[in-house]
């Protein structure tokens, strides 16, 4: 009787693909049309005309793309399923892996078992829940990109404090941003360890994306930079050491951060590194890039020659250098074109890169913490952008500013040709090997002290982070309040603190209309997450 079903089951799906026209496994907006006589007629232009049985079917582009949402939808609803069943056993084994380690008694393992389950208990319902941003309390904006800003959160449940990072849909659609903006969601759901910077939730409403992860407050290595200008030898080999680390744990996953500056090297608490933005800053992926660097990448390599001189910036010592760099770092951490100083060449060619991408980035940075710019520095991003092409002759080190011949035998083997930077081939094992990096401890290095210590007073203490006075503190969100035919009501919430009434946020941009479609708003379905760790914990609420 079972096979009967299945069997009826099966021909009735086997004859809805086939009225549909699609084939098993073919997502709607793939399908092909049958001949047809009016397919050079302009005014069908944006509607999709198939043969049936016996009329002929037509489907406009948003039937299409409503069909997509739905495929996408259900795909995703069961592969999460599979994937919730997965982490849940991953967890309990971890569970009695750490009760076989803690030589707890009977009765205390069965306690802390009982507590796993009610915590996943607890997940499961608070899963269910919708979050959004009326669930936390607006502190202070504590950071601005190209294509989004951070604020200070607190979650209001549970007390704890965030980093919130806001993405304009609109903005990421305009400018093609989606494909990094899920890169860097999915890369910081599976990047869970100490050298990343923890995402707890993600989730969106009609307007934003929203990313809420951990709030640590010893700022960025931009910032520490540009307040001591250079750092010794033995603090470099402490961050590069660290950064080195934090970027071979990704190469492992599989990931190219293809983004390594200092402005994504975060501090913790102890002062520590981090890595962050995945996918989303400025100046780095295909998209990203201007038409300027486009038309330049066509350029031949003789065309770099004339303009690059000695390689020492004309005549302009390292003094005046490093000031015009301190000068212009914070306009181009903000902008949309942003700084390449710290890309590889191959990723300005377009003929292919891999992550030894990122250890050209790891020696660009080496070489300012010691000399107090970047190497390829200019006036302009043209003129680095042809430094960096003709790296051989404009890769050179001042007299003035004395470094260490094993300091600057490093640098110069993370910035050479792709197949040989240290750390191509076998990442972190090579640096092991190198002279610079004798006598560091790499198994314990987190455990270390920080060689520069971070000074935080508070939870929320914001004060390695800058200031932007002249930002409202405002996202303007859409509620569903009801239906009327087709059109959906919406209410505007905003949310909001004291601050001032200026307001130059992305995110409160104009708000669509009663009805208005946001077409290919499905390309962001499956975007939320929750972890385990952030709903099945609590803090205490900030006293203002």
């Amino acid at each position: 009787m079972c096979e009967e079903a299945t069997e009826v089951e099966t021909h009735h799906q086997q004859t809805a693909a086939t009225t549909m026209g699609v084939a098993e496994d073919e997502t709607p907006s793939s399908l092909t049309s049958h001949p047809n006589p009016n397919a050079n007629n302009p005014n069908q232009e944006g509607v999709l005309e198939m043969a049936a049985t016996e009329s002929t079917i037509r489907f406009s582009g948003h039937t299409l793309d409503k069909a997509t949402k739905a495929k996408v939808t259900l795909e995703n609803y069961y592969s999460n399923l599979i994937a919730q069943h997965i982490e849940r056993k991953q967890r309990l084994a971890k569970l009695e892996e750490s009760l076989k380690d803690e030589g707890l008694s009977e009765q205390q393992k069965q306690e802390k078992r009982l507590q796993h389950a009610q915590k996943e208990t607890e997940f499961l319902r608070l899963k269910r829940s919708r979050l959004g941003v009326e669930d936390f309390e607006p502190l202070k904006v504590i950071g601005r990109g190209a294509f989004g800003e951070v604020r200070l959160v607190q979650k209001k449940d549970t007390g704890h404090v965030y980093a919130m990072k806001i993405l304009r849909k609109a903005d990421m659609l305009e400018k093609e941003q989606v494909a990094h903006v899920r890169a860097e969601r999915d890369v910081l759901v599976e990047a869970d360890h100490q050298w990343v910077v923890k995402m707890y939730y993600s989730f969106q409403d009609p307007i934003n994306l929203y990313l809420i992860m951990e709030f640590l407050p010893g700022g960025d290595m931009m910032t520490l930079l540009m307040k001591k200008d250079t750092l010794s030898e033995e603090c470099t080999q402490f961050y590069i050491s660290e950064t080195a680390l934090a970027i071979d744990s990704i190469h492992k996953l599989g990931f190219i951060h293809r983004d390594i500056k200092p402005d994504n090297l975060l501090l913790d608490a102890r002062g520590h590194i981090k890595l962050s933005d995945f996918g989303l800053c400025t100046g780095l992926k295909k998209s990203h890039r201007t038409d300027f660097y486009r038309d330049l990448s066509q350029a031949k390599p003789s065309d770099f020659m004339t303009s690059c001189g000695s390689g020492s910036g004309g005549a302009m010592d390292s003094k005046r250098r490093a000031e015009s760099w301190k000068r212009n770092r914070r306009a181009l951490a903000y902008s949309t074109v942003g700084t390449p100083d710290y890309i590889a060449p191959e990723v300005f060619l377009q003929t292919g890169y891999g992550p030894a991408c990122d250890c050209w980035s790891l020696g660009v940075i080496m070489y300012e913490m010691l000399i107090g710019y970047p190497p390829f520095c200019s006036e302009n991003p043209q003129e680095t952008y042809r430094k960096i092409m003709n790296w051989r002759e404009t890769l050179v080190f001042p007299p003035e500013v004395p470094i260490s011949e094993e300091a600057k035998d490093t640098i110069i083997r993370f910035c050479c040709e792709a197949d040989r930077r240290l750390g191509a081939q076998r990442g972190v094992e090579e640096l092991k090997l190198a002279p610079f990096f004798r006598g560091v401890d790499w198994e314990h290095i987190r455990e270390r002290p920080a060689a520069i210590p971070v000074e935080v007073l508070s939870i929320d203490d914001t004060s390695n982070f800058d200031e932007f006075p002249d930002v409202k503190l405002e996202i303007r969100h859409i509620i569903k309040s009801g239906k009327t035919g087709d059109n959906l009501k919406t209410g505007i919430v905003n949310f909001t603190a004291n601050c001032s009434q200026t307001s130059n946020l992305p995110a409160s941009a104009p708000m669509p209309q009663d009805g208005e479609v946001i077409y290919k708003d499905w390309v962001f379905i499956n975007y939320t997450f929750k972890r385990f760790e952030g709903l099945t914990q609590r803090g205490t609420p900030i006293k203002k």
